[in-house]
C-alpha cells in the first residue's frame, strides 16, 4: 500500500510539474506573440517613410522622411507618459468613472498606467509581469501609425515643429479617446451602441484620415497645385517605384497590426483560457484572419486596377481593401471580404477626385484611403454583421452589432479626428507655426529645413504638369 501511495504521489508531482511547465510555455508564447507584432508594425513606418519620400519631389525628399521619423520618435514617449493613461481612464467618458468590466476609470488608470509611483511596476522592468510591456508596445505602435497616416497628406509645405505638435495630439490623445470609447470592453460606444471595430478601421484609420483633413483645410495646397480657375495640376513624386514598394511594406506591417488585435488565451488578462478572442472577447482565430486579409488585399487591388490601371492607386487599393474589411475581419467569410474590398477599390479614386475638386491638396490620398474608406468599413459591418455579438457576455445580455450603432460610431470617429485636427492646426496657423514660408517651399524644404539634399547631383525639382493635358 505504501509503495502504491508513493507511486501515486510521484505521478501527481509529475503532472503538477507538467502543468506548471505548460503555464510557463503559454506565458512565453503570449509575450513573444505581442513582441513580434512590434517589429512587424515598425515595417508600417518603413513603408510610410518610403511611400512619402517617393511621393515627394527631389527638393523635399529628406524633409518628408525626417518628418515621418520624428512623428514616430515623439509619439512613443508621449503615449507612454499620458496616452496609455487616457486609454484606461476614460472608456466611460467624463469624469472617468469605472465601467462594468472593472478595468477602466481614472482610479484604475492611476494604478497601472503612470510611469512613476506604485503603477511604475507595470510600466517598466518587472520579471513578474511579462505582459504589460509588450501589450503597451503594440498599442504604442498603433498610436505612431495614426501620426504616419496624417504625415503623408501634408508633405512639402508643413513646418516641422507644427507637424510634431499635431502628431502628438493625434497619436497620444485623439485616437486614444476613440480607442477608449470604441475598442475597450468598458467603452460606452461598445456597451451602449454595440460598436464593433476589430481591426480599427474607424478608431485608427478614420480618426487619422479626418484629422488630416482638418489640418489640410488650414494648411492649404502646395504652390502650383491649383490653377486660377480651380482646376488641379498633377504634382508627381520623384520615385514611383519607391512609393509602390513603401505601400507594399505597409501591407506587410498590417499583418502585425491585425495580429496585435487578437487577445491570446490563458493569461490573467485573457478573455478565455482555451481560445483566442478579439479585444471585445468575441471569437477570432489567426486562420480566419489569414483567409480574410489575403482576400481583402486582392479585392482592393483588383477594384482599383479596374478603375485606374495606375500602380499607385492599385497599391493604395490594397490598403483600402484591408481597411474596408478591418472592422469585420473576425466575422466576414472570405468571399464577402473580397466583395467589400473590391468595392472599396472601385470607389477609391473617385472619392479622392471629389475631395481634390473641393480644393483640398492631399498629396498621397490619405484622407480618402484611411478616412473615407475607414468609415465605409465601419458602416459596412453594420450592414453585413448586424445581429452578431459586439461584446462577450451572457446570451441575451451582450450588445449586438447594428447598422445604427455602427453609423453612430462612424460619426463619433469622424468628429474625434476632424475637430482636434482643425482646431489645433488653426491655432498653429494663428501663431505662424503651421506652414513654411513661400520662399522656402519654392526653394525646397530639404535645403532650407533639413538642411541636406537627398540627390545633390540631380537637381531640385520635378515638373508640375496639368492633370488632364488634353483639356
Amino acid at each position: 500500500m505504501e509503495e502504491q501511495i508513493a507511486e501515486l504521489a510521484a505521478k501527481v508531482a509529475e503532472l503538477e510539474a507538467a502543468g506548471g511547465g505548460a503555464a510557463v510555455t503559454n506565458t512565453m508564447f503570449a509575450e513573444t506573440f505581442y513582441y513580434i507584432t512590434i517589429p512587424l508594425m515598425i515595417l508600417i513606418h518603413a513603408g510610410f517613410l518610403a511611400y512619402e519620400m517617393g511621393a515627394s519631389r527631389l527638393k523635399n525628399v529628406l524633409s518628408s522622411g525626417v518628418k515621418n521619423i520624428l512623428a514616430f520618435a515623439f509619439v512613443i514617449p508621449t503615449f507612454y507618459f499620458f496616452g496609455w493613461w487616457v486609454y484606461w481612464g476614460f472608456p466611460t467618458g467624463l469624469p472617468g468613472a469605472p465601467g462594468p468590466a472593472g478595468i477602466s476609470g481614472v482610479e484604475y488608470a492611476n494604478a497601472i498606467a503612470w510611469g512613476w509611483g506604485d503603477s511604475a511596476q507595470y510600466m517598466g522592468p518587472n520579471i513578474a509581469d511579462q505582459a504589460s510591456g509588450v501589450f503597451f508596445g503594440a498599442f504604442a505602435l498603433f498610436a505612431a501609425t495614426t501620426a504616419s497616416i496624417m504625415s503623408g497628406a501634408v508633405i512639402e509645405r508643413i513646418q516641422t515643429i507644427g507637424f510634431i505638435i499635431l502628431a502628438i495630439v493625434l497619436g497620444s490623445f485623439a485616437w486614444v479617446v476613440a480607442a477608449a470609447w470604441g475598442w475597450h470592453a468598458d467603452g460606452w460606444l461598445v456597451t451602449q451602441w454595440g460598436v464593433h471595430d476589430f481591426g480599427a478601421a474607424g478608431l485608427v484609420h478614420a480618426v487619422a484620415g479626418f484629422f488630416a483633413l482638418g489640418v489640410l483645410i488650414n494648411l492649404g495646397p502646395r504652390i502650383g497645385k491649383f490653377n486660377a480657375d480651380g482646376t488641379a495640376n498633377h504634382i508627381p513624386g520623384h520615385n514611383m517605384p519607391l512609393t509602390v514598394v513603401g505601400l507594399m511594406l505597409i501591407i506587410v506591417g498590417f499583418w502585425g497590426f491585425l495580429m496585435a488585435c487578437v487577445i491570446v488565451p490563458g493569461e490573467a488578462w485573457s478573455w478565455f483560457g482555451d481560445k483566442p478572442s478579439t479585444i471585445y472577447g468575441t471569437p477570432i482565430t489567426l486562420s480566419a484572419l489569414s483567409f480574410n486579409i489575403l482576400m481583402a488585399v486582392s479585392g482592393g487591388i483588383i477594384g482599383s486596377w479596374v478603375m485606374t490601371r495606375d500602380p499607385f492607386w492599385m497599391m493604395s487599393g490594397a490598403l483600402a481593401g484591408i481597411i474596408s474589411t478591418a472592422s469585420g475581419l473576425d466575422i466576414y467569410y472570405p468571399a464577402l471580404a473580397f466583395i467589400i474590398a473590391f468595392s472599396a477599390g472601385v470607389i477609391l479614386k473617385p472619392c479622392a477626385d471629389w475631395l481634390e475638386n473641393r480644393g483640398i491638396d492631399d498629396a498621397v490620398g490619405a484622407v480618402t484611403v484611411h478616412g473615407t474608406i475607414g468609415l465605409y468599413g465601419v458602416v459596412m459591418l453594420g450592414i453585413w454583421g448586424s445581429g452578431f455579438p459586439a461584446l462577450q457576455g451572457a446570451a441575451g445580455d451582450a450588445p449586438t452589432i447594428s447598422f445604427v450603432g455602427q453609423l453612430i460610431g462612424a460619426v463619433v470617429f469622424f468628429l474625434l479626428g476632424f475637430v482636434p485636427g482643425y482646431v489645433c492646426s488653426f491655432i498653429l496657423k494663428m501663431f505662424g507655426m503651421l506652414r513654411v514660408r513661400e520662399g522656402a517651399e519654392r526653394a525646397g524644404m530639404d535645403l532650407v529645413k533639413v538642411p541636406a539634399a537627398g540627390y545633390p547631383e540631380w537637381g531640385a525639382n520635378a515638373p508640375v504638369t496639368p492633370a488632364h493635358p488634353a483639356e
